[in-house]
């Protein structure tokens, strides 16, 4: 082999041996490229055993799935089927959400000012502490009959220890049993009204924390 011919071999043996390392590398190139965009997908089959794969079987579509990337990072979430029970919560968390979005509405477009949410729960503080002081005088008058019955029966049997004591009249027993049920009904309603006090000073504050928490988000916009 001459020098030349010899030389020109060497030439297309390198030339070939550098084609095929630029063809190697560039596969593990786009290997390397398809795996960094691709994504996984996990999910549990009908025997309760996790898997993996690139594709979400059809069979598993309405499943509860996960989509991870290369790094196996959990990126996104199929949510399976809901118990009745689940619905039922998810029903109950969006018709409060609906409910809270109605009174923030209502909360703007009604005061201008948490004074004036002040000024409502105090006319609605006053209705009521009025309602309960009608309500004491009532239980005050109901304690002055109830004295004055049980003088009275304090003369018949069976209180009186005399011997020619007359059994007590069945109206003045009557008016006792019914002196003593009205005043535990206007006890009852006193004890009401103090629980409907405490709720509505727990509303109004309530309102005017929101009322603060809105305008703050409306001022940060």
């Amino acid at each position: 082999m001459s020098a030349r011919t010899h030389a020109f071999v060497l030439a297309m043996a390198l030339l070939l041996a550098g084609a095929g390392f630029t063809s190697h590398s560039d596969a593990a190139d786009k290997k390397r490229t398809k795996n960094s965009q691709g994504i996984a997908y996990r999910w549990v089959d009908e025997n309760g055993v996790v898997q993996y794969g690139d594709r979400l079987p059809a069979k598993y579509s309405g499943a509860e799935s996960s989509i991870l990337n290369r790094q196996g990072v959990e990126v996104g979430r199929t949510e399976g089927p809901k118990t009745p029970e689940e619905q039922a919560l998810e029903r109950d968390r969006q018709q409060q959400m609906a409910r809270q979005k109605q009174h923030d509405r209502f909360l703007m477009t009604t005061y201008t000012s948490v004074a004036d949410i002040e000024q409502l729960r105090d006319e609605r503080l006053g209705q009521i502490q009025g309602q309960r002081g009608a309500a004491e005088q009532y239980v005050d008058t109901l304690f002055s009959r109830l004295s004055a019955l049980q003088n009275r029966a304090m003369g018949f049997k069976p209180y009186s220890a005399s011997p020619s004591a007359r059994r007590m009249p069945d109206d003045l027993a009557e008016d006792l049993v019914r002196t003593l049920n009205e005043m535990r009904v206007q006890r009852g309603a006193l004890a009401a009204k103090d629980e409907e006090e405490a709720l509505l000073r727990s509303q109004f504050q309530a309102d005017i924390e929101r009322y603060r928490e809105l305008h703050a988000l409306r001022a940060n916009r």
